[in-house]
């Protein structure tokens, strides 16, 4: 006797957001994969594109899940253990052998410039941890009952969207050093940016990981985009960043999530600066 057809469709919708959050994982894989095939054989530097686009699609993945958990009251412990391992993967492993990848074999750096091979991966290794140690802090302290409208620390995604963000954007930047396309203003702009970051990405992997394991709030990007409700605290950056992504739209993402990352701490001492209050006890 076949099984009815609503009773079928129930399960398929239930098990949707492990479906989702496993794409996740893949995903990160995925990306680690393709990190993997950086070097020599790849002049083109597609691999390091599509490792970081594949870290992108989790990040994508990572949101759906949560919302589709909600939407179909699935949501479990089960479901946000899984979600965790799974972000380790994609927000924790891949981007940083990413960078490792990126740093010694695509951009090689000589000089005094140059990160000892040890020390690189000390710093990929940090990010590491920090991710880890970031997403169990986050299962431990978020209450069904919060509003989830802002996190404790730099979201794990939003470190390692700014880590991969370089490799993403570094094959448009390389064809303006060649002068193959862009204008004067973005070759210029480009034969200053493709040097600094084989010394600026580890650096700023390094800062990334002391952001995760900070005490800084973060809004939560998805829900304020998807609620009704938008504040103009939050409507004019995202006014900006359309603007930001019209004028340089290829070398955008970098630019987006290095705002997202450094320039909310940087405005919270500022505004404390001028209030008065850098001096007093931060509120935990």
């Amino acid at each position: 006797m076949t099984e009815p057809a609503p009773r079928q469709s129930h399960r398929m919708v239930a098990v949707l957001p492990t479906l989702l959050t496993l794409a996740n994982a893949v995903c990160g894989f995925g990306a680690i994969t393709f990190a993997a095939k950086l070097g020599p054989s790849d002049p083109s530097g597609q691999a390091s594109m599509i490792a970081a686009s594949l870290v992108f699609l989790a990040m994508l993945f990572d949101m759906l899940d949560g919302h589709a958990a909600r939407l179909t009251r699935q949501t479990s412990e089960l479901g946000a253990q899984l979600d965790s391992l799974c972000d380790a993967i994609s927000f924790g492993v891949a981007p940083a052998f990413l960078m490792l990848q990126f740093v010694n074999k695509e951009l090689p750096v000589e000089g005094w410039l140059a990160f000892h091979p040890r020390l690189l991966w000390t710093i990929a290794a940090l990010f590491v941890v920090c991710a880890v140690l970031r997403l169990a802090r986050f299962n431990v302290e978020t209450d069904e009952e919060d509003s989830h409208e802002e996190f404790r620390g730099l979201p794990s995604p939003a470190a390692a969207g700014t880590i991969v963000a370089f490799p993403f954007a570094m094959p448009t930047l390389t064809s303006w050093t060649t002068g193959e396309s862009g204008t004067w203003i973005e070759q210029m702009l480009a034969g200053w940016v493709v040097p600094g970051v084989r010394t600026v990405l580890p650096l700023f992997a390094l800062v990334l990981a002391c952001l995760m394991v900070s005490r800084v709030r973060y809004p939560h990007v998805s829900v304020l985009l998807l609620r009704r409700e938008r504040s103009r605290r939050h409507v004019i950056p995202f006014v900006f960043g359309l603007a930001v992504v019209f004028w340089i739209q290829e070398v955008a993402v970098p630019v987006a999530f290095l705002v997202f990352a450094f320039g909310l701490p940087f405005t919270d001492v500022f505004r404390k600066v001028m209030a008065g209050e850098l001096y007093k006890p931060w509120k935990i």
